[in-house]
């Protein structure tokens, strides 16, 4: 027949080591959140970045291509005008018959050069309002991503907001060994946010009645009896090839245990849920152990 096994008293000083350790993860995870944020905010920084050079490189193309398209047009209209001016000048010295043939020539050049210059004025018009397209458009996508930075900062706050929240409303009770407790979860998010602290290791269960013991963590447990009416139930815990019976154990009440593992950090089972013939709840033991 296995033996029972005897728990430890209480040790001295593990209520301050436990709300110590709870500060300590809380900060770690205020500057977890920081550090998101930073990256958020360095990530942005570049795309910003390359946006920016992006745009300067198409504006200084556009830039380069109208110069090169002006400078040929502007040619093209000097050459016009030496044309035209040469027309004028045989139009005074010419016979009538030639010199309205001249004229008539002048005045196609004119004609020609008024044409060549609202094309060239045109042109210029449609390659700037395509800058202006290109920087609104640029505009839009870095109004877009502070934005998407905004909502980032907002959600990392809410869910900082929220953990903290369910971490103040969790409870730090007396366990039945008589040792103060860590802070104790009731429902699944509140057992969520203590993981997310990572002080202790938890290992959810739902054990029905059996005869056979069940793993959870590394040790195992028996379901005696539950009674619903009452929110008590009674298991076997065997852990270190040792028996202890925890009896009519009340809900959400820190039951507690020791192992060789765990050293002078007693194990803690919380149940949340008595139901007929099932248990549901979790496994709390030290995130570092210790020998005995």
């Amino acid at each position: 027949m296995s033996p029972t096994y005897k728990e430890e008293p209480p040790k001295s000083g593990l209520m301050t080591a436990l709300f110590a350790g709870a500060i300590i993860a809380l900060v770690a995870a205020n500057i977890y959140l920081y550090v998101q944020v930073d990256h958020v905010r360095s990530d942005v920084h570049d795309q910003m970045t390359k946006m920016h050079d992006s745009i300067m490189a198409e504006v200084a193309s556009l830039r380069d291509s109208s110069s090169v398209t002006t400078a040929s047009t502007q040619k093209h209209i000097d050459t016009l005008k030496e044309e035209l001016e040469t027309a004028r000048n045989q139009a005074r010295t010419l016979s009538s018959q030639a010199k309205a043939e001249a004229e008539a020539r002048a005045e196609q050049l004119a004609k020609q050069i008024e044409a060549e210059q609202a094309k060239t004025t045109q042109q210029v018009r449609t390659e700037i309002s395509g800058v202006k397209q290109t920087a609104e458009t640029a505009n839009a996508k870095v109004a877009d991503v502070s934005t998407d930075v905004g909502n980032v900062k907002t959600d990392l706050t809410s869910t900082k907001s929220e953990l903290e929240k369910t971490i103040a409303d969790l409870k730090s009770v007396r366990g039945d060994l008589g040792v103060q407790s860590g802070l104790v979860a009731t429902n699944g998010s509140e057992l969520a946010a203590l993981k997310r602290l990572g002080e202790r290791n938890y290992f959810e269960f739902k054990i029905g009645k059996s005869k056979q013991f069940q793993r959870v963590g590394d040790i195992t447990l028996k379901l005696r009896d539950a009674d619903p009416k009452k929110n008590q139930y009674s298991v076997d815990v065997m852990a270190d090839d040792k028996l202890t019976e925890k009896k009519n154990k009340n809900l959400n009440e820190p039951v507690q245990f020791y192992t060789a593992k765990g050293g002078h950090i007693p194990y803690e089972l919380v149940v949340n849920q008595v139901q007929k013939n099932l248990i549901v709840g979790y496994l709390s033991t030290p995130k570092e152990t210790t020998s005995r």
